[in-house]
């Protein structure tokens, strides 16, 4: 990796790794001796901003969620044997401490900045290339109308795991035999009486696939959440792609919006599209909790994040440098963005260190700003020089 030269903002005293030696090594972070950009660590959003209210509250949740998990065996387990020099559980554990104490008591992002520059040296991701670049995305939450009980009018299940689902053969059923082309296989698949909820669009129920949770708006007006609970032993195919790949979309053109759009338009496609995925995700009742991440915490709107669990650090304190949409006045528009995140969740599209994808919250707004991300940026880890 080429270092980056001339002002520096963290004075951290450690040189970064040749890019040889860390693809030879297979080392996804690498310490940094200097950056450039002034504004890395000036997180604005934390305290209110033109009028509109910060979320300190928010990224101080985020990091006790992340103490307590660092606190389980889940999380001793996962630093046992992590491969980046320097990078143990017990120093992830002492930052978010220290972390949290200097959010407390810093009164302005220009202090806070300062209290980290002095306290802590930064990991960054090696990226896609080697040498820093991060794709990032958007997840969010959705809010769909559903039914406890099949109807004319909902007729698209989500499904619990299946009870003997251990004991599958490989490789499991598609999506197709699961499912049928329509999504109306019903009594003939074999999840056969393994229905959770049924909702009104076959699009909406695949995107509550995709999201990994979902609130629905039962008949009654009463409120379900529901959440991840297994997934069949297939990679992820996106739909986005297979889009692009056959000549509909060019990739400058495709947003999840434009995506949803298309498909609203072209039901007929769904029976096309949707069966490529084979990889199915399987749902369980969570009686009103808040979305979870993969290392059972809560996540939190704009302060969590997905990463590729089997490289990064779970549970870490991160920073992301990127762009993120905002609406403003009824217009989106996309800010450079210097945020503090905890790593926190995974993904089925989220696969090696080029890769992150943030949590922007639930409802309808939270899915607008989420689908225009595409976004390329920097992925760092704080953590105390001692």
């Amino acid at each position: 990796m080429k270092n980056k030269i001339i002002a520096s903002l963290f004075c951290l005293g450690i040189l970064g790794l040749p890019a040889s030696l860390m693809m030879a090594q297979n080392i996804s972070l690498f310490p940094v001796e200097q950056v450039t950009d002034m504004t890395l660590g000036l997180d604005e959003q934390l305290w209110n901003n033109i009028g509109k209210p910060g979320d300190k509250q928010a990224l101080l949740a985020a990091v006790d969620h992340s103490l307590r998990y660092l606190n389980t065996p889940s999380a001793e387990k996962a630093y046992a044997n992590y491969p980046v020099p320097g990078i143990t559980r017990d120093r992830v554990r002492r930052s978010l401490i220290r972390f949290r104490t200097l959010l407390v008591n810093s009164r302005t992002p220009q202090e806070l900045q300062a209290a980290v520059q002095r306290e802590f040296i930064l990991y960054q991701s090696v990226g896609n290339n080697s040498q820093g670049t991060v794709h990032f995305t958007g997840y969010f939450e959705p809010i769909y109308r559903a039914s406890r009980v099949p109807t004319a009018e909902y007729r698209y299940p989500l499904y619990r795991k299946p009870s003997n689902f251990n004991s599958w053969k490989k490789p499991h059923p598609t999506r197709l035999e699961l499912e049928g082309e329509d999504g109306l296989l019903g009594k003939k698949s074999p999840l056969s009486g393994y229905e959770l909820v049924w909702l009104k669009d076959r699009l909406e129920a695949y995107l509550v696939q995709v999201q990994g949770s979902a609130k629905l708006i039962l008949p009654d007006g009463k409120m379900m959440t529901v959440g991840y609970d297994g997934i069949t032993d297939y990679p992820y195919v996106s739909l986005g792609k297979e889009l692009i790949n056959d000549g509909i979309f060019q990739p400058d053109e495709l947003s999840l919006p434009v995506l949803i759009d298309y498909l609203q338009k072209n039901p007929e496609k769904l029976n096309v599209y949707i069966p490529r995925n084979n990889r199915y995700i399987f749902f369980r009742e969570t009686n009103g909790a808040p979305a979870q991440g993969s290392i059972g915490v809560p996540v939190t709107a704009e302060r969590s994040i997905a990463t590729d669990k089997s490289i990064m650090p779970p549970g870490a304190l991160a920073l992301i440098n990127t762009r993120i949409p905002y609406l403003n006045n009824g217009v989106m528009e996309t800010r450079q963005v210097s945020r503090y995140v905890l790593d926190q969740d995974t993904g089925g599209a989220i696969k090696g260190a080029g890769r992150v994808d943030i949590f922007m919250g639930t409802g309808k707004q939270a899915g607008d700003r989420a689908g225009l991300i595409s976004n390329t940026g920097e992925l760092y880890y704080l953590l105390l020089k001692n």
